[in-house]
């Protein structure tokens, strides 16, 4: 089940009050950078990137009242006549490497809540952790340090320096950072080239159009090769077009860099096409945290419900998402015999074939299985045909439709080798991009219809049995994925 949010954290004023204080003296007292945090021990799993607790913003008088009320259960409106409640005890890890979106409609907390993740904005009340360094109560210098080190931003609307060329505008960070000036041509124009930038260095951002502005924006922000990126609706001035293209380059980025992205958005389809995992806000608190297919086919309340319901479901499902195990099944071990019979019992007109490790050899037509009975034959090998179609299952649905309508037969979903791992029939597919449930038992939809009727498949079964060979025991994956596919 994807993690809820519904409640508020006990948030004391004297916590509040402490935590002021402590800043107060941290900033008296800072002098010098404080030490780096213990080297995890070996085999240690990675700490998360970002770690965000009871993480909460209210703008307007008496903040310790409003926290008192949130505490107690108080709606934003309700606190409408002190201020904004524009943030209310979020909680949320990032791990390292993951793109983590946070969607909501305007006004939903999601700009506050980037801001308070690089200590642009102080939080009212909780914590953030930013690669294992607490960002929030510390001096400013202590902040200056974390954000240099750690994180980098990316705008909405670019932000570039106009009197600076491209490949000055993508070094200005490392500028910033005292980096020598051949160090960090060298560093600007590697991260040009990988946004396709390379030709544009010595032109001006006036001279770039609003994809390839943003794309420097992007590469500013490559360059200074902080752990974490956060984009701040970085996509949204851009026409539909450029911002695909965009959104399929951070995607293609982020794979080859391994960095840790949080992006910000209102759009669903964005969010659902970036996101490894989404927290969807509403009023200034996360109301669920999850995957896109956990949050399309299991919301968390009837807003997310509302709020997903014209996603376009074919670029966030996966063949893996709505596979059916492979009913229609057969072992090229078990023979013709054991292949008829299977058909028969599920009256279908083919059958998939593995062979040991369910590595998928073919499919088996019911006509030319009953030929290899018929003349007794051991091999099922002269009925396998390669005439099929199959795919990964990180297939979106939207690249299926035209395998599917092109052939009858489901759609095989294999692994990088080979293995079945279930099928995809056309009226799965259908039914789950209309979000329409199947019931599998009463349609046999991973069926095709028998063109040889049951009562030629008993007989013909019968008179042969008496010269068939013995039936040949399977291999105990087999038998197991047989006997899982028919249950």
């Amino acid at each position: 089940m994807p993690e809820q949010h519904h409640t508020i954290e006990r948030h004391s004023i004297a916590e509040h009050h402490s935590t002021s204080e402590h800043r107060s003296t941290a900033e008296h007292h800072d002098t010098a950078e404080s030490p780096a945090p213990n080297a995890p021990a070996p085999n240690a799993p990675a700490p998360n990137a970002l770690e965000v607790r009871g993480l909460t913003k209210f703008y307007g008088r008496r903040p310790a009242e409003a926290l008192e009320r949130l505490r107690d259960g108080a709606t934003r409106a309700e606190l409408a006549g002190l201020g904004t409640a524009a943030v209310i005890d979020v909680d949320f890890d990032v791990r390292q490497g993951e793109i983590f979106v946070v969607m909501g409609l305007s006004g939903s907390g999601k700009s506050s809540l980037i801001r308070m993740l690089n200590g642009l904005v102080e939080p009212t009340a909780g914590t953030v952790t930013v690669m294992g360094e607490t960002l929030t109560g510390v001096a400013p210098r202590r902040l200056r340090g974390i954000r240099r080190k750690h994180v980098a931003m990316v705008f909405q609307h670019f932000a570039l320096l106009p009197h600076l060329s491209v490949l000055d505008n993508t070094a200005y960070g490392l500028e910033i950072q005292g980096v020598p000036a051949s160090e960090r041509r060298e560093r600007a124009e590697r991260v040009l080239e990988r946004v396709g930038l390379a030709d544009w260095g010595h032109r001006f951002p006036s001279e770039l159009s609003g994809g390839m502005q943003q794309r420097v924006g992007l590469a500013r922000a490559l360059a200074a090769d902080a752990d974490i990126l956060l984009m701040d609706e970085a996509f949204s001035a851009l026409d539909p077009l450029i911002r695909r293209e965009m959104q399929e380059q951070l995607v293609e980025l982020q794979q080859e860099l391994g960095k840790t992205i949080v992006f910000i958005t209102h759009d669903l389809n964005e969010a659902m096409f970036l996101g490894d995992r989404i927290a969807v806000m509403r009023d200034g608190r996360v109301v669920q945290i999850g995957t896109a297919e956990e949050i399309l086919t299991d919301p968390a309340d009837d807003y997310v419900a509302q709020f997903v319901q014209d996603v376009d479901r074919a670029r966030v499902l996966t063949a893996g998402n709505v596979m059916e195990a492979p009913r229609a099944l057969a072992s090229a071990a078990a023979g013709p015999r054991a292949a008829l019979r299977a058909m028969r019992d599920l009256q279908t007109s083919m059958v998939f074939v593995v062979a040991s490790g369910r590595k998928l050899l073919g499919v088996a037509h019911d006509r030319d299985v009953l030929r290899l009975v018929r003349r007794g034959e051991r091999s099922l090998d002269g009925a396998i045909s390669a005439d099929f179609a199959a795919v990964g299952p990180d297939v979106h649905l939207s690249e299926l439709f035209e395998s599917s309508v092109e052939q009858e037969l489901p759609l095989a979903v294999v692994d990088d080798e080979g293995r079945l791992l279930g099928a995809v029939p056309r009226v799965t597919l259908l039914a789950a991009l209309g979000n329409v449930p199947t019931d599998t038992a009463e349609l046999q939809v991973l069926q095709t219809p028998a063109t040889v009727s049951a009562e030629v498949m008993t007989a013909t079964l019968r008179e042969t049995a008496a010269a068939a060979p013995p039936d040949t025991p399977l291999p105990v994956d087999e038998l197991a994925l047989i006997e899982g596919s028919a249950s």
